[in-house]
């Protein structure tokens, strides 16, 4: 339990900044139509279940031309 409270002012604002990131890319996800390739319910497993990197791989190589 020690070594938890030494990271948690390390732990805290990642774990807001995942969320943040996760629930933003959700969202773009479910207002736009158009992805690169792939399909809404794919992108969305993506985003929601692969912590940090899957918002980032949604913004860099799923997100379509608005």
């Amino acid at each position: 339990m020690e070594i938890l409270k030494e990271y948690w002012p390390f732990l805290i604002p990642l774990i807001i900044a995942e969320l943040v990131l996760a629930v933003t890319a959700f969202i773009h996800v479910i207002r736009h139509p158009h992805y690169r390739f792939g399909n809404k319910i794919m992108w969305s497993f993506i985003v929601l279940f692969i912590q940090i990197i899957g918002p980032i791989i949604y913004f860099v190589f799923g997100r379509g031309e608005d």
